[in-house]
């Protein structure tokens, strides 16, 4: 088959839904399409998926891209990806013994007190990381104390797209950069952490083997490609997380490139040359062999956008349905009619608690400033400069910890808004690329053609496919309003969250 003839599938499992990205060997984009699926939040700071959702959700954006016209026959490999840090508990027969406990998850915090006070440092030592309710050790602990038939009925442990890459090709793997979540994988010996792995109760036979992100575990089966349309014997290749395919499918190759991602939840990634744990990020290895890359994280980036849409966009959903259009693009029309600073009202996006740079379960989102002259459009608008300025603070901890930023790159969802990506770029107050597609599926995908040879390595499928939508500027005299919003921002953060403590 001639280069160009190829058709390379990412498969991204996104904390909120599921995309589907199909490109060429040259990275033109042929088709995409996206399915959501739903988050229990059954008790506060709970936060659960259903494992049989993923897999309806894909196969449902896979019908989408089909129907736009790819021929699925020509595809060559496909290659998935997922949010991290989220455990699928399977019995013998490989099939799920209950919801998967999601990476927004704040149940664990008595947990994670605990390891901290006994284990903090060892933990630090060999994982690189700080115990919070983000990571996978203190769920399945939380698990073996409240729900201890679990922890005995567990024989296997995959996370959200290795489960489901299991359920297309039959075999049960994981990558290191995706076992780099769990608080138990030991980072210099690139091994499971047996020693750390023992505080949560399970059986240390019950984890996966480890492989590289692009390397082949089986074909797509018979009964999945009636399911899917793609074809028999297709490769899968094996993907990684959400968060390192999205940075190095954004272009983000080099130390000192940065991703700032605004999708479900939002980062603040740099890339470096060598590892470089810090008690209050996160540190994972990148697709490119040698490279790591920092991470600065909110819990509610876009989740924010959609969870006032369900409660409080009926006007925009009515409109979508009868006139047609995107309902996020309608509530962009209505927040473009508040001005700068939204006329006093102000958004704290804490709808989850928060990670970076509080970690802080505890914390709640609120609107402050409202008068009886507040507008829809002021509410709206007041939500995408709160979740710039979390992002801005999250920011804060790479100047923190003086690691250079070369180039940044704006993606996700968010990315896609003209008015919040210039509301992100005057927040930061500097220039900002905005790749195309530059997504985690689409960083899937280059996976999925490396891992067949259609490119010799990551960095040259990145640098033959990877193009460049837009590049932003900041505006100097709306940068200067933002700084002193901001200011604003961070002292009501500052009064309210002793309050939150005691709620």
């Amino acid at each position: 088959m001639a280069q160009e003839e190829h058709i390379l599938l990412g498969v991204d499992f996104g904390s909120g839904g599921c995309k589907v990205t199909a490109i060429n060997a040259s990275g033109r984009l042929l088709g995409e399409a996206s399915r959501e699926y739903v988050t229990k939040y059954e008790h506060p700071g709970w936060s659960e998926q259903e494992p049989a959702d993923w897999y309806r959700a894909m196969c449902e954006a896979l019908a989408a891209v089909r129907s736009s016209g790819v021929d699925f026959s020509q595809i060559s490999a496909v290659a998935f990806d997922g949010s991290t840090h989220n455990a699928v508990l399977l019995d013998s027969a490989m099939h799920p013994i209950r919801r998967t406990i999601m990476w927004t998850d704040q149940r664990s915090t008595l947990e994670c007190a605990f390891l901290k006070e006994r284990y903090g440092e060892r933990i630090f030592e060999i994982a690189y990381q700080m115990p919070t309710p983000t990571w996978t050790l203190p769920q399945l602990l939380w698990l073996s104390r409240h729900e201890p038939e679990v922890a005995k009925q567990t024989k296997h442990i995959l996370f959200v797209k290795d489960f489901v890459r299991f359920l297309v090709s039959g075999v049960a793997a994981t990558d290191h950069i995706e076992a780099q979540g769990t608080l138990f994988y030991d980072m210099k010996k690139r091994a499971w952490s047996r020693e750390l792995f023992e505080l949560t109760g399970f059986d240390f036979a019950a984890l996966p083997e480890l492989v590289e992100p692009t390397s082949q575990l089986g074909v797509v089966t018979s009964s999945v490609a009636r399911d899917t349309g793609i074809p028999a014997g297709t490769p899968v290749i094996c993907g990684t997380s959400d968060s390192a395919v999205e940075d190095y499918g954004a272009g983000a190759i080099e130390p000192g490139d940065c991703i700032v991602k605004l999708a479900t939840a939002g980062n603040v990634n740099v890339m470096t040359s060598e590892a470089h744990p810090y008690p209050s990020t996160l540190t994972y290895g990148h697709v490119i062999p040698g490279m790591w890359y920092t991470v600065s994280a909110t819990n509610a980036a876009a989740l924010c956008q959609r969870w006032f849409r369900d409660l409080f966009g009926d006007v925009e959903k009515s409109e979508a349905q009868t006139l047609g259009g995107r309902v996020f693009d309608l509530m962009d029309r209505t927040a473009s009619t508040s001005p700068i600073g939204a006329n006093g009202v102000m958004f704290h996006p804490y709808l989850q608690g928060e990670r970076s740079p509080y970690w802080d379960a505890k914390l709640r989102g609120s609107f402050t400033g409202l008068s009886i002259a507040s507008t829809r459009g002021d509410f709206m608008r007041a939500l995408l400069e709160g979740v710039a300025f979390s992002l801005l603070d999250c920011y804060g901890l790479i100047k923190e910890m003086q690691l250079p930023v070369n180039r940044i790159f704006l993606i996700g969802g968010g990315a896609r808004s003209t008015l919040w990506s210039e509301i992100l770029c005057d927040v930061f107050n500097l220039p900002v690329k905005i790749p195309s597609p530059g997504d985690a599926s689409f960083g899937a995908a280059l996976l999925a053609g490396t891992g067949i040879g259609v490119f010799s390595d990551s960095r040259e499928a990145v640098n033959r496919a990877l193009h460049i939508d837009r590049v932003l500027k900041p505006n100097a005299e709306r940068a200067g309003q933002y700084a002193k919003l901001f200011a604003k921002y961070r002292e009501i953060h500052d009064a309210l969250a002793p309050i939150y403590q005691n709620l």
